[in-house]
């Protein structure tokens, strides 16, 4: 409930920058600090920015991609090499200990797998980025991932705000877990049935 409502506020208050000129440097602090540490993630800034600039939905989506990725692997960096000072701090913040450990078995199964989905559904993708580099997996297939998980999130929902605007705004915001959830059971069931 708190989250909730926290980000209602942030997203209120991110509402009246996007008209701004600062909101790409807004959007891209956000999009930075969302995989490593920060809590809310950008999907809410990035549609208050687009309708607004909803014509300029590419650029946009993919500053926010890009940023997000550039903050995953600082999240590596902090699990790889500062797990002690920063690292386990976060993880103490947020409570995620049990969490920390399915991760672990996770990434045994399939790195990949787990980064993916980590980086396109609303699952706490900074515990992801931070044990990637604790578990110190696989840099490029840690970043190739999360480049594409992140990069279909938000091209998907810049598309969506380009061709239908505030109203498709809203519902995204409003259902954006269902929603991502959907899409990546979807895009999971077609690739499985390239591979059959």
């Amino acid at each position: 409930m708190f989250l909730s409502n926290t980000k209602e506020k942030i997203h209120q208050w991110f509402t009246q920058k996007a008209q701004g000129k600062s909101a790409p440097w807004w959007l891209s602090i956000i999009s930075f600090t969302e995989s490593s540490f920060f809590p809310i993630p950008p999907d809410p800034f990035l549609i208050a920015v687009l309708i607004v600039k909803r014509n300029a939905w590419l650029k946009y989506s993919l500053l926010v991609a890009f940023m997000s990725v550039l903050g995953a692997i600082f999240g590596y960096v902090i699990g790889y090499s500062f797990y002690e000072l920063f690292g386990q701090p976060l993880v103490d913040f947020y409570s995620l200990h049990e969490e920390l450990e399915k991760v672990a078995t996770l990434f045994n199964n399939n790195t990949f797998w787990t980064m993916f989905v980590a980086a396109f559904t609303p699952i706490p993708f900074k515990l992801f980025t931070i044990a990637g580099g604790l578990f110190k997996v696989n840099i490029f297939t840690f970043v190739v991932a999360s480049v594409l998980g992140r990069g279909i999130r938000f091209l998907i929902i810049g598309y969506l705000m380009k061709v239908f605007g505030k109203k498709i705004g809203e519902l995204i915001f409003k259902y954006f877990n269902i929603g991502s959830i959907i899409i990546l059971v979807l895009i999971l069931g077609y690739v499985g049935l390239k591979f059959l």
